[in-house]
């Protein structure tokens, strides 16, 4: 080997040790961070719940509770279980399968304390994506692969949510399934997800070479600094055609993808299976398309930037759109704050539990080098 290509070599394994460092670094589960959040998360749930029902008319809605059926309980607890089973076989579908030798136990660790970052510490999903790149740098993955499986994950997880508003959209609109068929319930929301639908698969023609293709014109134009600052910016858009490339190929290739669609598909079933057995807890029977189109469009305000997670504002935006279905103001309430406990405070404790477990894995695969061989992978391309 030329010294050249040592001291390139060299520089990308210092390069990859220092990210790895920075990685290691996560500032999560701090004691000022968990304070601030309680104290939110308590805020918002005291102006949603209390407040908000007392300030139009609807006394202390919460008093319905404990007319909860414990049986259909049982039953939305059941599916969020499988949620977290469905999620949980995505995320080794894609991320832990060929790419890296994951055991079920630590996908297990990394998904749930993925899941305890993301409800505490962000919105629209920041804190529990960190957590999984630190996890999967600590396991020996480039960032470049890291990039591709990640943006792949998401996607396949989140196509069935555009999918899902057209559909059902359509069917309210058109009648062919029962629920209030308003535009605004209906057709708005279809047509801003098939403009997502769209933008996605113009990303996937996004070419695998772009950042070479901007250094190369930035250095014509502006000299080596051009080209370097150019690359780099150009990078993030071409991992993201990567990924969403890759999850097109585990949709078009269902021997290669199935389990990774099966657990995608089976997360939103399952997710939406523990709302529907919330308002059952109350005796609502609530259309299917009313009940998936209703999910999806509270689900929306998880983006909300000021909220954890989108607590609150997630219990707002269900509330607010089951109410515009037509459904009854005192049993929303409830079912909702049902749901919510059942399906995003209650495996909580399991994802912090799950950090401290994943801490010692990861302590463990820097002694045995596992679950990758990191000097195997040095100079693999970033």
């Amino acid at each position: 080997m030329s010294d050249e290509g040592s001291v390139k070599e060299t520089s990308i394994e210092v390069e990859d040790t220092a990210e790895l460092d920075r990685a290691a670094q996560l500032p999560l589960f701090t004691t000022r961070r968990i304070v601030q959040t309680a104290i939110v998360v308590f805020a918002l749930l005291v102006g949603i719940y209390f407040l908000f029902p007392k300030l139009v008319g609807l006394g202390d809605a919460l008093s319905k509770l404990d007319e909860a059926n414990p049986i259909w309980i049982v039953v939305a607890v059941a599916f969020s279980a499988a949620s977290f089973i469905a999620y949980i076989a995505l995320f080794k579908a894609v991320v832990g399968g060929d790419a890296l030798r994951l055991t079920w136990g630590e996908t297990y660790e990394i998904n749930m304390a993925g899941l305890a970052a993301t409800r505490l510490f962000s919105a629209g999903g920041a804190g529990g994506i960190a957590l999984t790149y630190w996890a999967l740098r600590r396991a020996g993955m480039v960032r470049h692969e890291v990039g591709r499986r990640m943006v792949a994950f998401l996607t396949l997880q989140y196509a069935f949510y555009p999918i899902a508003l057209i559909l059902f959209g359509v069917l309210l609109r058109t009648g062919m399934m029962n629920g209030k068929d308003s535009v605004e319930l209906t057709i708005v929301p279809a047509g801003v997800a098939g403009l997502l639908v769209v933008l996605g698969l113009l990303v996937a023609l996004i070419p695998p070479d772009l950042a070479q293709r901007v250094g190369s014109f930035a250095e014509a134009h502006g000299g080596e600094r051009s080209k370097s600052i150019a690359a780099r910016v150009a990078r993030f858009p071409a991992i993201m055609g990567e990924g969403f490339r890759f999850a097109l190929g585990l949709f078009a290739h269902p021997r290669q993808g199935g389990l990774a669609v099966v657990g995608a598909a089976g997360y939103w079933a399952t997710s939406i299976g523990v709302l529907w057995a919330s308002f059952h807890a109350f005796g609502v029977h609530v259309p299917l398309a009313v009940v998936v189109q209703g999910f999806f469009l509270g689900m929306v305000a998880n983006l909300f930037p000021l909220a954890p997670a989108g607590v609150g504002a997630v219990d707002a935006g269900m509330i607010g759109a089951f109410v515009l279905f037509g459904l009854p103001e005192d049993t929303v309430f409830p079912a909702i704050l049902v749901y919510r406990l059942v399906a995003f405070w209650l495996p909580i404790p399991f994802g912090i539990v799950s950090f401290f477990q994943l801490r010692k894995t990861v302590q463990h695969w820097e002694e045995e080098r596992l679950p990758i061989d990191r000097r195997r992978l040095t100079g693999s391309v970033l």
